[in-house]
C-alpha cells in the first residue's frame, strides 16, 4: 500500500467516480483503476460494488476509507513539518548566554525570532563563557553570547561581533570618588580591586590586567567573583572598587556609581558563537538574525553607555 493508490482510493471513495477521481488528481481513469485492483489485490477483498450507474464502498473499503484520510494527513503534516524545519521554522533552539552582557540584546533577539518561527521552541540558559564552552562540547547549546571566546579554545567554533563596549569604574556609593565624572585608572592603584573571575571570562581578565599595568600599576586583587551580581554587591557594601563593562549597569546597581575611565578607549566585545559545522538550520537562522541586528544592538547600548 502506497500513498498513490491510497490517494486514489481516497479520491474515489469521496466522489464516488473513477472518472471524477482521475479529475480531481490530474491524472487518468486507468491509472485510478490500476491503483485500486491493486489494493484489492494486496489486501484481499473488494473495496468497491461497480455497477454501470455508480460506485458503492464495501463495509471493508469505508473502513479504509477512516484509515486512509488519517494516514494521508500524518504523511502530508510530516512532509509540511520536514519543510519548516529544513527551513529553520520548526525545531529547538537552545541558547547560553552571558546575563550581565545580554540583559537588553536577548530578549530584543529572542523576541523578533519568535515573532518570525514561531513554531521553533527555544531555551535559555545563563551561562558564563566556561560553562558554554562546556554546554558546546557536550552539545548542550546551539548558540552562546558572551564576551569573545579564547582563541586556544575556538576549535570547531565560529563568531560574530554583537556591539562593542567599554570599561568603567564601579564604585560604592559614598567612595570619595563617587561623584566624579571621570577619573585616572592609576587613581585606583591605592585600592582593593574586585575582578570578574578569570576562568569565567579570560579575555576581560586580561585586558584589564594589562591596561592597569601600562597605567604604571599592578591591581591589588581583593575578590573574583564568578557573577557580575556578585561583583556589583560586593562594591555596594563597600568591600572594594571593580573595573568592569559597563553594560552591567542594567544590573541591580543600587549602591554603585559607574565612572568613565579617562583617556581609554578600550573595546569590550559581546560575540556570538557557533559551530562551525553542523548548525541546525533553526540556529542558522537566528545566527543570522543576530548578525543582521548588530548595527541595532549597537545603537540600542549606546543609550544605556557612556557613548550617549
Amino acid at each position: 500500500m502506497d500513498v498513490k493508490s491510497l490517494k486514489s482510493f481516497v479520491a474515489v471513495a469521496t466522489l464516488k467516480s473513477f472518472s471524477a477521481a482521475a479529475r480531481e488528481l490530474h491524472t487518468v481513469q486507468p491509472a485510478i483503476s490500476r491503483h485500486i485492483a491493486a489494493l484489492e489485490e494486496e489486501l484481499g477483498t473488494s473495496l468497491f460494488i461497480r455497477n454501470t450507474r455508480d460506485v458503492q464502498i464495501t463495509a471493508a473499503g469505508l473502513q479504509l476509507l477512516s484509515d486512509g484520510k488519517a494516514l494521508l494527513k500524518q504523511f502530508d503534516d510530516a512532509k509540511s513539518r520536514t519543510q519548516k524545519a529544513a527551513k529553520g521554522e520548526l525545531g529547538h533552539l537552545r541558547i547560553g548566554y552571558l546575563p550581565s552582557a545580554c540583559l537588553t540584546l536577548i530578549p530584543y533577539l529572542v523576541k523578533r525570532f519568535h515573532a518570525e518561527f514561531p513554531h521553533v521552541d527555544i531555551s535559555l540558559y545563563e551561562m558564563t563563557v566556561a560553562e558554554q564552552l562546556i554546554a558546546f562540547k557536550n552539545d548542550d547549546i546551539d548558540v552562546g553570547v558572551s564576551r569573545p571566546l579564547p582563541a586556544d579554545n575556538m576549535a570547531g567554533l565560529n563568531s560574530a561581533s554583537l556591539y562593542r563596549d567599554h570599561l568603567c569604574v564601579v564604585v560604592p556609593q559614598e567612595h570619595a570618588m563617587a561623584e566624579q565624572g571621570e577619573i585616572k585608572l592609576s587613581d585606583l592603584q591605592e585600592e582593593n580591586i574586585i575582578l570578574f573571575h578569570r576562568e569565567e571570562a579570560v579575555g576581560l581578565f586580561d585586558t584589564i590586567i594589562h591596561l592597569c599595568q601600562a597605567n604604571g600599576f599592578s591591581p591589588n586583587l581583593s575578590a573574583q567573583p564568578k557573577h557580575m551580581q556578585t561583583l556589583l554587591t560586593m562594591v555596594a557594601s563597600g568591600l572594594g572598587v571593580a573595573i568592569a563593562p559597563y553594560c552591567v549597569a542594567k544590573l541591580y546597581t543600587k549602591g554603585c556609581c559607574f565612572i568613565r575611565i579617562e583617556r581609554d578607549d578600550t573595546d569590550i566585545w559581546t560575540h556570538i558563537h557557533y559551530q562551525e559545522k553542523g548548525l541546525t538550520p533553526t540556529a542558522n537562522a537566528f545566527v543570522e538574525l543576530a548578525k543582521a541586528s548588530a548595527d541595532v544592538i549597537q545603537e540600542q547600548m549606546k543609550v544605556l553607555s557612556f557613548d550617549a
